[in-house]
């Protein structure tokens, strides 16, 4: 059985939902949900990512939207709690998907695109 993810784990935009509902409806009818991933890199060491995913496994995570479900592993989750994704579009055909509040690298050896940032 899936656990549930709640609201305070992981947030969605209004505009972030109603696009996943429109790409849902464009989509394969075996796809279960879109995956929320974690992966190596970025700012903070990891950078996150979503898919159209047809596999739920037992240690997967499931918030329910309309019209679709978003799905997360435990490793995953514990990454992006508190995280809220939204889609931006600034009518200029760079619209894309947003991970705003995501956790800060820690450590402050620099930041993140700052010139210079060296422990020194």
């Amino acid at each position: 059985m899936q656990n549930l993810i709640t609201a305070a784990d992981l947030s969605m935009t209004p505009s972030a939902q109603a696009k996943l509902a429109e790409l849902f409806k464009e989509v394969d009818d075996a796809i279960q949900g879109v995956r929320v991933y974690a992966a190596s890199g970025g700012c903070s060491g990891i950078s996150f990512g979503m898919t159209f995913t047809d596999v739920v496994n037992p240690n997967d995570g499931i918030r329910d939207f309309e019209g679709y479900k978003v799905v997360v592993d435990d490793g995953t989750l514990e990454h992006i709690r508190g995280v809220e994704i939204d889609f931006v579009d600034p009518g200029d055909g760079n619209a894309t998907f947003v991970f705003n509040n995501l956790p800060s690298a820690g450590g402050g050896c620099g930041s993140c695109g700052s010139a210079g940032g060296s422990c020194g």
